[in-house]
């Protein structure tokens, strides 16, 4: 072998490797959510309803989805970078409570006189900076993990609108029952008002599908920018419940078009 094919061949082993070496290819296109189609995508489901349904109240759900998903999405890209100022204020208030440790200790270490007399007194002493120690820890504790406790809470509390919204738009299609179009039913003084028909009942069931998909992936945001495990459980809540009303609405989409094949 000679030395160029010597020098290639060890050129592709540490490729091989070293992963990092190799040309990477384009990431974040088809690998992750992107918040702008996202926001387009919501967009312009705003308008199909209004164009539609211009005078529905799930036009007006949809509209004020379009400003929640968008505080949604900054919210999300603001949690992906750190805070600095919570950084940095944990990081001073923890170094000052490790020196104030360090000054007690070389306090005591100064003035400490070994007395066989004051045996009880010494175990007190003890007991009582144990127990200061412990608290110190403690408060070092959540200082350190205070930046991911406010991005937390916030996170939780856009996944909870966004949770209180799939359940706004399961209210808008819960009178939507496509058996009364087949059935000969009288409607009573309390029965809702039904002025659709099956072409606009079926578009209607569909834009509700379409907006609780769309709020899955809004929450799906959160999931994408933070590994908090807490946040990645409401995430995970949130969609499982927009797939289970998305459910309920494609049963009555498809009790719809087993009618029409009859």
């Amino acid at each position: 072998m000679s030395k160029r094919q010597s020098t290639l061949a060890t050129f592709f082993t540490l490729a091989t490797l070293f992963p990092a070496l190799k040309k990477k290819p384009e990431s974040g296109k088809y690998t992750e959510l992107r918040p702008d189609l996202i926001l387009q995508t919501i967009v312009h489901l705003e308008k199909r309803i209004c164009e539609r349904f211009p005078v529905s109240g799930l036009s007006r759900v949809c509209a004020e989805f379009r400003v929640l998903a968008g505080e949604s999405e900054a919210l999300a890209r603001q949690l992906r970078h750190p805070v600095w100022v919570v950084r940095i204020a944990s990081v001073v208030s923890g170094v000052l409570l490790l020196g104030l440790v360090v000054w007690a200790l070389t306090q005591l270490g100064r003035h400490f006189t070994f007395n066989p007399n004051g045996m009880p007194d010494l175990l007190q002493a003890t007991e009582s900076a144990i127990n200061e120690l412990i608290f110190m820890g403690l408060a070092l504790f959540t200082l350190m993990n205070l930046e991911s406790h406010l991005k937390r809470r916030a996170a939780l509390q856009s996944l909870h609108q966004l949770r209180s919204i799939a359940h706004v738009v399961d209210m808008h299609q819960l009178t939507k029952d496509p058996a009364f179009l087949f059935a000969a039913l009288k409607a009573t003084p309390s029965s809702p008002e039904r002025i659709l028909n099956k072409p606009q009942l079926n578009r209607y069931l569909d834009y509700c599908s379409e907006l609780l998909a769309l709020i899955a992936k809004t929450a799906a945001l959160f999931g994408q920018n933070m590994d908090d495990p807490i946040v990645l459980n409401a995430v995970n809540d949130v969609e499982q419940l927009a797939q289970g009303l998305s459910v309920k609405i494609w049963q009555k989409i498809m009790v719809l078009d087993l009618a029409e094949e009859d």
